[in-house]
């Protein structure tokens, strides 16, 4: 009863196929290509005939479905034929299946040669694990065939998408006769019926899908070649693998199932890893893009990738200074970078990602990089600089810490509007390989666009500062009317002192108003918190010892604080500045700290610099809040400070020419430094 259910339903088939043949021979020109299409209806029409007249388990029977497998899978690249991009990669794909298929049909033929019964079970195993093989990569293809008929906006395929279904049924079935021929044979021929039925089906929709017209153009996208190459490798691992433990079933003896889970467990172990490796999946991409495609990138993918990096805001989002170095490091599989920010005359680190912040030697770069970048706007590869083969201005402009560090891979710079305002440094990607022209297109117009968001983000940044000074003036508006008030009731007690100054009810009345006078000025101080601007003075030699003993001694009864200064330290600044900035950071030391733990100020003379440090044992500062609110106006880690005092220290010393760093750790204190230059020696003399 099977056999005569076989029989017929592949002659039907045979029938089917046939009249598909006749029809699409009638067709005009153009349209499907009439030698790509009646080619595998062809073959699949001979194959439906073997399997009806012959047998399915014939020799003749199997070559001829090889040869019909080969045909569909002809038919499909030709789909794919007239488009340039691409065709080398689907080469690539289609070659290796055909390839696989070609080996089955000749383990096929190998059979016929006289062995031993262990020897021709080995061949038989080893054809129907290929077939699996060759079933599954096709599927794999017809996916991807799937997605590109789906994203397509023409009606020429519908026609497309039938005949996707109906060779989806073709290899489906083919993978389940395999799978049942390897697992277990006494259900081949009820298979065989299962599968003569789906033929039948597939017939009927290709003869739907004929009377369709349209171009069937496509190209295959990296994404595409890379799965499709990674599938059809991971499948030719596991058939390999397979073949591998029957080999050892054979020829194993007693140890033949010891050896066999030792093959499972190592191949299995072997792929997870190959497959986990990041240098691997990049070296792939490489290659596939260096060979298969005209192009490094996908330039449509990389942008849409970038912009969403970019772009994409929201709780629990990294800052925008990270999200920049990130889209940047992506485009070149770059697996970290660090963003320098104009800082002055130099460039100071600004934000990082995977890249330890450590490794920065100093907060500011060298000027010769900021001042290179300004006037090249170009982009730094550090290999050639490391060699000395780059040009000379570019050698000496790059920082010792840069050029010592391995990891460090090219400077981007950030343009906008033709002004810098900002540097990433990207890291080394897995896959070595030196900057071409691709990368220097790509890298330059990322790195204007990610400078017009950096722009935009100071931009608001500054206009966020400047309605906060708004505000801040019209709080100092009322402060001043207070004030007024203060000074006309002063001057009222001090002119009706004249004529009551014996009157003791009036004396108690006027100290009662001065008692509530001061204690309103001194709230007032408060509030203002030292907003005033310093008096204009000449540069002259300051004594800073002296200086650091004087502001200490006033501020011992305060709070515990110590002065490590002796002799004459000779410092050129501004003296009513330079009490300024240390009136701020004591006070901050003072307000971050115990009552009882001691603040130090210590004076140090480093050749042609002069140290003055603030140590305090308080609470100290997170890294995050120095680089970027610590120097900013209103930005205070004490709930009720206003953010001045730093901000301020940072201008007056910047103004007398010298530099503010700062030291923190949170739990552990901050250390303030102020390097201003030495006094020369003929003025320290004058």
């Amino acid at each position: 009863m099977i056999a005569l259910l076989i029989l017929w339903t592949h002659a039907l088939a045979a029938l089917l196929f046939g009249a598909l043949v006749f029809r699409q021979a009638q067709r005009p020109a153009g349209g499907w290509s009439n030698a790509a299409f009646v080619g595998p209806l062809v073959l699949t029409t001979l194959w439906a005939l073997a399997v009806s007249g012959i047998d399915f388990r014939d020799v003749s029977t199997r070559i001829a479905e090889s040869a019909r497998t080969i045909a569909w899978l002809g038919f499909m690249f030709a789909l794919v034929r007239r488009e340039r991009t691409g065709n080398r990669a689907l080469g690539a794909v289609y070659g290796t299946v055909v390839a696989i298929a070609v080996i089955g049909a000749l383990l096929a033929v190998l059979e016929l040669v006289p062995m031993d019964a262990d020897a021709q079970a080995q061949t038989e195993s080893a054809r129907l694990v290929f077939g699996m093989m060759v079933a599954i990569s096709a599927l794999v293809l017809v996916h991807h065939l799937h997605q590109a008929a789906r994203a397509s906006p023409d009606a020429a395929w519908h026609g497309g998408r039938l005949v996707v279904v109906a060779v989806t049924i073709m290899w489906s079935v083919d993978l389940l006769v395999a799978v049942s021929a390897y697992v277990a044979p006494r259900w081949m021929p009820e298979i065989v019926a299962v599968r003569s039925v789906a033929m039948i089906g597939m017939a009927l929709l290709l003869l739907v899908a004929v009377t369709r017209r349209g171009d069937w153009t496509f190209a295959v996208s990296r994404r595409v070649a890379t799965r499709s190459l990674g599938a059809i490798a991971v499948i030719s691992y596991v058939g390999i693998t397979a073949v591998a433990t029957s080999v050892a079933d054979t020829y194993g003896g007693d140890h033949a199932r010891l050896i066999q889970t030792a093959i499972i467990c190592g191949a299995t172990a072997a792929l997870f890893g190959l497959l986990a490796t990041s240098w691997l999946r990049a070296w792939m991409k490489v290659k596939i893009a260096k060979h298969l495609f005209r192009h490094r990138y996908d330039y449509r993918a990389e942008w849409q990738r970038f912009t969403e990096t970019l772009g994409a805001p929201g709780v629990g989002a990294a800052p925008l200074d990270g999200r920049i170095v990130k889209a940047v490091a992506d485009l070149t599989d770059s697996p970290g970078g660090l963003l320098l920010v104009p800082d002055g005359l130099g460039m100071s680190s600004a934000a990082a990602w995977n890249w330890e912040m450590t490794t920065v030697s100093a907060t500011r770069s060298d000027r010769a990089l900021a001042e290179r970048l300004r006037l090249s706007l170009r982009i730094i590869e550090l290999d050639p600089v490391r060699r000395g083969t780059a040009p000379a201005e570019e050698i000496a402009s790059v920082p010792h810490w840069l050029s010592a560090c391995p990891a460090a891979w090219a400077i981007v710079p950030l343009v906008h509007g033709g002004a810098l305002v900002g540097a990433i440094i990207l890291a080394r990607p897995p896959v070595d390989r030196a900057l071409d022209w691709e990368d220097f297109d790509l890298l330059r117009v990322a790195g204007r666009q990610a400078a017009s968001y950096l722009a935009e983000d100071r931009a608001h940044a500054a206009l966020a500062d400047a309605q906060r000074f708004d505000e801040f003036n019209r709080r100092f508006a009322f402060i001043l009317h207070d004030i007024k008030n203060l000074v006309s009731q002063l001057t009222l007690v001090a002119r009706n002192a004249e004529r009551h100054a014996d009157n003791p009810a009036f004396r108690v009345d006027m100290v009662a108003t001065l008692q509530d006078s001061a204690d309103r000025m001194n709230a007032l101080l408060a509030r203002l918190s030292q907003t005033h601007a310093a008096p204009s003075e000449p540069f002259q030699p300051v004594d800073v010892a002296a200086l650091v003993n004087r502001v200490v001694g006033a501020r011992r009864a305060q709070h515990p604080i110590a002065a490590q200064a002796t002799g004459q330290v000779l410092a050129r600044a501004q003296l009513a500045r330079l009490e300024q900035v240390l009136e701020h950071l004591i006070q901050n030391g003072i307000e971050a700290s115990d009552r009882d733990a001691p603040i130090v100020v210590a004076v140090a003379a480093n050749g042609a610099t002069i140290a003055i440090d603030v140590i305090d044992q308080g609470c100290g500062m997170s890294p995050g809040f120095v680089r970027h609110q610590l120097f900013r106006p209103f930005a205070s880690s004490k709930p009720l400070g206003f953010g001045i005092g730093a901000f301020e220290a940072l201008q007056l010393v910047e103004a007398m020419g010298g530099s503010l760093g700062v030291f923190s750790r949170e739990g552990e204190g901050t250390r303030f430094r102020i390097s201003l230059p030495a006094a020369d020696t003929m003025e320290a003399a004058a």
